[in-house]
């Protein structure tokens, strides 16, 4: 992972970060990746966007956890949630996340034409890719690494040239709460345009 120029070596830009555990220890940290089914770009339209707001709104009515941070991409999302402690069940939070969003959309996603005969057969939708990628936060650093990955993803993929310019993450919360500067990260776009982060 390249420097950041932005960051001073001696600064903790995050320093009300959750208390980190082991991954066999139930309340943890974790970064996800979720990505729609075939990479359709429709997660930023207005429906989808609404539906999973309130699908995690809902879930977390029942199943509590807290968005560290996020990032919403037109084929697929990232995140870093932290679970109560002694809750390790992120399963069931992104099943019921993922029903929500394919009950609310699937008339306008849903598409019988790119259904496989297993998918078929399961009576699954085309909104969402099968399952999701998970990786348990091991410490602060790791925290810190995945953070600086969401908020530069728009930038990797070629949506902006600065993460303060995308809407649909989490920068301009940090950026508001003195947890980033604005221009974060605004030096690296010209030299490491789509390594950062990672």
């Amino acid at each position: 992972r390249p420097a950041n120029p932005t960051r001073h070596p001696s600064r903790c830009y995050y320093p009300h970060m959750p208390n980190y555990r082991r991954a066999e220890i139930s309340g943890g940290t974790y970064f996800f990746t979720v990505v729609t089914f075939h990479r359709r770009p429709f997660l930023i339209d207005d429906q989808v966007r609404t539906a999973l707001r309130d699908a995690i709104t809902r879930t977390r009515t029942t199943l509590p956890f807290t968005i560290d941070a996020w990032v919403l991409l037109p084929d697929h999302l990232h995140c870093v949630w932290t679970l109560p402690d002694g809750d390790a069940n992120f399963s069931t939070r992104w099943r019921l996340i993922k029903t929500f969003v394919t009950q609310r959309c699937h008339h306008d996603l849903h598409d019988p034409g790119e259904l496989s005969n297993r998918r078929r057969a399961k009576a699954q939708s085309t909104v969402w890719q099968n399952r999701f990628w998970e990786h348990q936060i091991r410490d602060a650093q790791d925290f810190e690494k995945h953070v600086d990955y969401i908020h530069w993803n728009p930038v990797k993929h070629g949506y902006v040239t600065r993460p303060i310019d995308w809407r649909w993450s989490s920068m301009q919360r940090y950026v508001n709460a003195g947890l980033l500067p604005k221009n974060w990260a605004a030096e690296e776009s010209a030299s490491n345009q789509g390594t950062f982060g990672e």
